[in-house]
């Protein structure tokens, strides 16, 4: 009797454990090079458990690598212009290498503008307009950083986006957009999905690569997929439960990623990869690392 099918597990954990080391020896060569560490700063507004809890994990990241991590805590209930004041101060101070705004932020801020006082620079979240124009054309510039990990996953695991139809479910602008772009640079036949989709899961039922980012717990069933499927899985919400009902689609799927353990340790070493490189830039353009 055959053995039941069992998807492959694509382990974000473990590749974020490989690529870090190199980050590390890169941070220990701007360090002598300038005489400070690279530096990214993130802003926390409010206090919801998860954003804290996201922003303590970036912090511990940066210290395993050699990069200084500042926090700058705003209350829930300071206004958009407050928190954009904020970023241009960072954004302004060269000391500063990378820029964090960790969201989603409070009802009654406009994320939006204030995403975009972040200079594009120092825009290692890739959250800006201009981050999303240069990715869009492949230009010079930082990709958001969890559709930068995904690529990277698949990478990892030997998919190959050219020629397959990836059906992406979410159109968030720094998750959707972002990464169906990504996998329309490398020759995918990219379809956007949201809530206003007729057919869902027969649009998602055609595509080899599916990309489940919708916020949505649990939304893609296992019976909507493609036998031997790729499922990227970006979702997150409390429980550890992402968008994909994974005992479902683990027996369909050729390849799946866990949640946790999957996509999110990627974002976090992108970001801090990310750093890494805008720090060097800054070295370039001032001479000194970016400090006064």
């Amino acid at each position: 009797m055959d053995e039941p099918h069992t998807a492959g597990i694509m382990d974000g954990a473990a590749l974020a454990r490989r690529l870090l080391p190199a980050v590390a020896r890169r941070a220990a060569g701007f360090r002598a090079r300038t005489g400070r560490s690279p530096c990214l700063a993130a802003v926390l507004v409010g206090g919801d458990p998860s954003s804290v809890t996201y922003v303590t994990m970036k912090e511990r990241r940066c210290a395993s690598v050699g990069i200084d991590s500042r926090v700058v805590r705003m209350r829930a209930d300071v206004s958009t212009s407050e928190v954009v004041d904020v970023l241009g101060v960072l954004s302004s101070d060269r000391g500063v290498d990378g820029i964090l705004l960790q969201h989603p932020v409070p009802r009654g801020i406009d994320e939006r503008s204030a995403f975009e006082a972040i200079v594009p620079d120092k825009d290692v979240d890739g959250v800006t307009t201009a981050s999303f124009a240069s990715m869009a054309f492949g230009l010079p510039g930082f990709s958001s950083c969890t559709p930068s990990g995904i690529m990277c996953l698949l990478d990892e695991y030997g998919v190959d986006p050219s020629g397959r139809h990836a059906a992406v479910v979410g159109r968030s602008p720094i998750l959707g957009k972002p990464i169906g772009m990504l996998l329309l640079a490398r020759d995918a036949t990219v379809t956007f999905c949201h809530s206003r989709t007729r057919h869902l899961a027969s649009t998602v039922g055609s595509a080899d690569i599916v990309v489940a980012a919708a916020g949505r717990p649990a939304l893609v069933r296992g019976d909507w997929l493609k036998p031997g499927a790729v499922v990227i899985d970006a979702g997150y919400t409390n429980g550890s439960v992402g968008d994909v009902a994974f005992d479902e689609a683990l027996p369909v799927a050729s390849l799946i990623t866990p949640v946790p353990g999957g996509v999110g340790p990627m974002t976090i070493a992108m970001l801090v990869e990310q750093t890494m490189t805008a720090a060097e830039r800054s070295e370039v353009r001032h001479g000194s690392g970016g400090a006064p």
